[in-house]
C-alpha cells in the first residue's frame, strides 16, 4: 500500500470522525438550548420584540430558500404541509398528547349583565383592524384538552349550564391566532371541544388562545382582544372568569416563540441540473407523478402517504416561481428542491431517509446533480451529517414534549 494510499485512507477516517464529532456538538448546544430557554414560568428579561424578524437556525452557514436548511418561518407553506403519522409508523403516535395542567385556582370575577367585567386598553389602528380567524390544526381535537403549555386559558363559570350555541361569537371570533373552547360538566369529567353544533349542556367552559405558531408571538393587543371577547361572551350567559394577566402572557409567548425557532428546521434537498441546462416543465410534472408526488394549490408537488392522507415531504421550483399545470407545460427550470419540515412529520428521520432516495432517483432519472444550497455535491457523508442533524431536532423536541407532527407540535409549527 501506498503513502498516498495511507494517506487518502488517514484523511476520510479523519472526516467521518469530525463529521460524528461535529454532530455531537451540535445536540449538545441543542439541548443545552432546551434547559436554558424553556423556563415558561421564568421567562428571560431581555425579550426579542413582538413582531422582529425571526432569525433561523440553518445547518449549513448562509443559505438561502434552496439551502439544507431553510428558515421555516421565512418559507412559505402551503395546506397540508405537515404530517402526523411517519412512514408506515403508528397511525396514533401522534395523539400522545401531554395530559393538561390543570388551571390553577383564581378568584372569579362575576360579569354583569350589562357589559364585559375586563376592559381592555385602547387597541391601536393596527390593532383595531379586522383579523382572519385562524383554524386550529389537522386533528388536534383528537388531545380533547387545554393546553396551558402553549396557551392563553381563560376558564369560565356560567351560573347555571349552557349549550354550545351560547358560544357562537366566541367560537367564530377572529383574533389573530387559533382559539379554541372547550367544555366540560365538573372537575372530575373530561373536556369536550366545542363547536357551533355541539351537543349537550355545560357548567365550564375554557377558552384558549395559542401563544405562538409561525408568524411570530401573541402580541399584547391579540391576548387583550381575547380576554376582553371572552368577557363579553361571559356577560351575556351571565357567568364568571378569572382573566390572567396579559403582560405575563406575552412574556410566556415570547418566551415561547423563541425556543421554537430554536428548533424550527427544514431540510432541502436541492436536484439541479449541470451549466445553462434546464429541466422540461413536462418532463418534471411526469417524473414527479410518477414518484407519487401530486400537485398542489400551494405551488409545490406534495408526497402523501396513501393510508393517511398526509403530507410527508413536498418538491419545490429551484426558481422563486410557484409550480403551476399552465407554467409547467410552458416553461423549464433549472432544477427543484425535496423540502422535509421537521417538526411537522412524525417520524422524521424515517421521512428523511425516504425523502433522500427518493431524490436520489430523480437525479438520477433527470440526469442532474444532488446539491446543497453553494451548488456544492451532496455525497453520502454528507447526507449521513444532515441525517443526523434531523435526529438531534427531532429528540430535542421530543425532550421538550413538541413530538414531532404531534397536534401541539402541528399548532406551533404552522402558520
Amino acid at each position: 500500500m501506498t503513502s498516498l494510499q495511507l494517506g487518502l485512507i488517514a484523511g476520510g477516517v479523519a472526516l467521518v470522525v469530525g463529521v460524528l464529532i461535529y454532530n455531537w456538538l451540535q445536540e449538545r448546544r441543542i439541548r443545552r438550548r432546551i434547559t436554558a430557554t424553556f423556563a415558561r414560568k421564568n421567562p428571560p428579561d431581555e425579550r426579542a420584540p413582538a413582531g422582529a424578524a425571526r432569525v433561523e437556525p440553518t445547518l449549513a452557514g448562509d443559505s438561502d430558500d434552496r439551502g439544507m436548511a431553510a428558515p421555516r418561518r421565512a418559507v412559505e407553506e402551503g395546506p397540508g404541509a405537515g404530517a402526523r403519522d411517519g412512514a408506515g409508523g403508528p397511525a396514533d403516535a401522534a395523539t400522545d398528547f401531554v395530559p393538561p395542567v390543570d388551571f390553577a385556582p383564581q378568584a372569579l370575577t362575576p360579569a354583569a349583565r350589562s357589559g364585559p367585567v375586563v376592559a381592555a386598553p385602547p387597541e391601536s389602528p393596527a390593532a383595531a383592524a379586522p383579523l382572519e380567524a385562524v383554524p386550529w390544526p389537522q386533528d388536534a381535537e383528537k388531545s380533547a384538552q387545554p393546553d396551558p403549555d402553549i396557551e392563553c386559558v381563560v376558564r369560565v363559570q356560567p351560573a347555571s349550564p349552557v349549550a354550545a350555541g351560547a358560544l357562537a361569537a366566541g367560537l367564530h371570533a377572529r383574533v389573530g391566532k387559533p382559539l379554541r373552547w372547550f367544555g366540560r360538566n365538573g372537575p372530575a369529567t373530561p373536556w369536550q371541544p366545542l363547536k357551533a353544533d355541539t351537543t349537550g349542556t355545560f357548567s365550564e367552559l375554557a377558552a384558549c388562545l395559542l401563544l405562538a405558531d409561525r408568524t411570530g408571538a401573541a402580541t399584547r393587543p391579540v391576548i387583550d382582544r381575547f380576554i376582553r371577547i371572552v368577557g363579553e361572551i361571559t356577560a351575556t350567559l351571565p357567568g364568571a372568569f378569572s382573566a390572567p394577566d396579559s403582560q405575563a402572557e406575552v412574556a410566556r409567548a415570547e418566551a415561547l416563540d423563541r425556543f421554537c425557532a430554536n428548533l424550527d428546521v427544514q431540510i432541502g434537498l436541492t436536484v439541479l441540473k449541470a451549466g445553462a441546462a434546464t429541466i422540461p416543465g413536462t418532463r418534471l410534472r411526469g417524473v414527479a407523478e410518477a414518484a407519487g408526488f401530486r400537485l398542489a394549490d400551494s405551488g409545490r408537488f406534495e408526497w402523501v402517504h396513501e393510508d393517511t392522507g398526509m403530507v410527508f415531504y413536498t418538491l419545490q421550483n429551484y426558481r422563486s416561481e410557484p409550480f403551476t399545470a399552465d407554467n409547467l407545460r410552458l416553461t423549464s427550470t433549472p432544477g427543484a428542491v425535496f423540502i422535509l419540515d421537521v417538526p411537522r412529520v412524525a417520524d422524521p428521520v424515517r421521512v428523511f431517509d425516504q425523502m433522500k432516495l427518493a431524490a436520489k432517483r430523480l437525479t438520477l432519472t433527470l440526469d442532474a446533480a444532488l446539491v446543497d444550497d453553494n451548488r456544492r455535491p451532496l455525497n453520502d457523508v454528507s447526507l449521513a451529517a444532515i441525517r443526523q442533524q434531523v435526529e438531534a431536532t427531532a429528540s430535542a423536541l421530543k425532550e421538550a414534549r413538541l413530538d414531532p407532527g404531534s397536534p401541539r407540535a402541528l399548532a406551533l409549527f404552522s402558520g
